[in-house]
């Protein structure tokens, strides 16, 4: 394993700041309608419908793709640190089937009321993946441990029930109801309204969670010489096992209450930065974050423009990237190790 050093760090780090932003200031200028820049900052007493379609469309919704898709990608890299597998995602503990339960609950109801500038099926959806992680952790302890096999099957489980329970759900109501359903379950980032207000939460949350991640680092890298190893090194193998579980099962709720259950992000993004950069989560956690938000946001342009006149959930679109890249990715590791 490459050293990591203070050098090392910040320019990997900058780099893919860098990229990140050009990302942002790139993907703004992409669209259906052509932007004039000039028209787009220029101060009027008058609607500027330029400015509305920058600031008040294109940005907010580029902003908050690179804050969900770092967030699947932080969770990702600590799912597979922990449970000690690179096939491992965010989604594997039912956090995602219960924030969609809640999302096709408040569909179902024709909720309208708003929380915190937050719209009810949004707050439906985040409710339900907080209920899901709450009953799978109830399950899986066992005396106040943490049992990383029965988390996972109860995790398998709980997907399972709550998938039979959308689809009868969806089989129920009416064609728009379940139309809107399905068009959740795929990913969606087109929202009726954007607020620069939800996205700042969102990215206190965010980051916040990830910082307590970024903690802990060094314990995580401990951690994949196995329990035992951890252990007799001093880490608090436990505590760090549900301070991890919970942290990243919020930051993951968080990020499916906003743009439904978007797959492959959290799955291809760590392994691909852990096959360039190594296994050190020093470097791993924000570097994942970075391209997990450089890739959603390139992935949500192409959903945006790539039919004329309509656009698609950009679930399928990270499906269709994600799933050759992670075969050729596996493939180049299978050639290196012989």
């Amino acid at each position: 394993m490459k050293r990591l050093t203070a050098k090392r760090w910040f320019a990997t780090v900058g780099v893919l700041s860098a990229l990140a932003l050009l990302s942002i200031v790139v993907c703004a200028l992409i669209g259906p309608t052509p932007l004039d820049l000039r028209q787009a900052f220029e101060q009027s007493l008058v609607p500027n419908p330029q400015a509305r379609i920058l600031f008040g469309i294109r940005l907010p919704r580029i902003l908050l793709a690179g804050l969900i898709g770092g967030a699947l990608a932080g969770a990702g890299v600590v799912f597979q640190a922990i449970l000690r597998n690179p096939l491992a995602e965010p989604y594997v503990l039912g956090v995602s089937s219960g924030a969609a339960l809640g999302a096709a609950v408040g569909i179902l109801a024709d909720a309208q009321y708003t929380i915190l500038g937050y719209n009810a099926m949004t707050v439906c959806a985040f409710a339900g993946a907080l209920l899901t992680i709450l009953f799978v952790y109830a399950i899986a302890q066992s005396y106040g441990r943490v049992i990383t096999h029965s988390l996972l099957l109860t995790g398998v489980i709980v997907n399972y029930v709550i998938a039979a329970l959308i689809m009868l759900i969806t089989s129920l109501v009416d064609f728009s109801k379940a139309r809107d359903i399905i068009f959740w379950l795929m990913g969606n980032l087109d929202k009726i309204e954007y607020r620069y207000s939800t996205i700042l939460i969102n990215c206190a949350y965010i980051l916040t969670g990830l910082g307590v991640l970024l903690w802990y680092s060094r314990d995580l890298n401990l951690l994949s010489l196995g329990e035992a190893s951890a252990g007799q090194l001093g880490v608090e193998v436990e505590k760090l096992k549900k301070i991890a579980f919970v942290a990243t099962s919020l930051i993951t709720a968080a990020a499916v209450a906003e743009g439904g259950p978007i797959g492959f992000v959290g799955l291809i993004m760590p392994h691909a930065m852990r096959m360039i950069l190594g296994p050190d989560h020093r470097l791993l956690l924000p570097a994942a974050f970075l391209g997990g938000g450089i890739f959603l946001i390139l992935s949500d342009t192409v959903a945006r423009v790539g039919i004329r006149g309509s656009e698609i959930p950009v679930g399928v679109i990270t499906a269709l990237c994600g799933g050759p890249l992670f075969i050729f990715l596996l493939r180049r590791q299978i050639k290196r190790t012989g």
